[in-house]
Parts: C-alpha cells; sequence; structure tokens
C-alpha cells in the first residue's frame, strides 16, 4: 500500500512541475498586459478616431451621444484598460473615440 501512495505522489509531482510553465506564461501575460502605456490624445492613430479622454470633451463631435465611454464599449478590456482599437496602448475608461459600439 505504500508504494500506491509513492506512486500517487510522483504522479501528482511530475504533473504539477509540468504544468508550471504554462502558468509561468499567463502570469507574465497579464503583467505585461497591465503595464500598457497609455494612449496619447495628440497620437496620430488617437487622433483619427478623434480620441478624447473625457467623453464628454467630445460633445460637439456628430457621433457623440451622452452616456457613451471607453468603459461601456465593445473593444474596451477592462482588465488591463486596453481597447482592441489602440492595441498598444491602455485607454481612459472616461474618455470616448468615434468608433465606440455599444458593449451590450
Amino acid at each position: 500500500m505504500a508504494n500506491y501512495s509513492r506512486r500517487d505522489f510522483m504522479r501528482n509531482s511530475v504533473l504539477g512541475l509540468a504544468a508550471l510553465p504554462l502558468g509561468a506564461g499567463i502570469l507574465s501575460k497579464t503583467a505585461f498586459a497591465q503595464d500598457l502605456p497609455r494612449l496619447d490624445p495628440s497620437a496620430a492613430n488617437a487622433q483619427a478616431l478623434n480620441y478624447v479622454e473625457v467623453a464628454s470633451e467630445a460633445s460637439d463631435h456628430p457621433a457623440y451621444e451622452e452616456g457613451e465611454r471607453c468603459d461601456n464599449c465593445m473593444f474596451y478590456t477592462a482588465d488591463n484598460q486596453g481597447c482592441q482599437l489602440f492595441p498598444q496602448n491602455s485607454v481612459e475608461p472616461a474618455g470616448w473615440c468615434q468608433s465606440w459600439t455599444s458593449a451590450g
């Protein structure tokens, strides 16, 4: 019976060690995602989509409607404040751009 327990321990240890690289890869991607630099509204790609850091500043834009913000847009990623339209940057949750699309 003691050999059976030792065998279980060895099998579980090997499986746990095999999973370490996968876990480390997931953690490093998460850490990287949280370190995205904030999108500069004066950057060419931000200006192309009329990005502003405060949605109400876009009130004179014809596409803007009250209540539209980055944090309720389908392109927004809450865990890293990222945006699929600006994959190298994070965006201000209270911001807005003309590509805003309802998340719901």
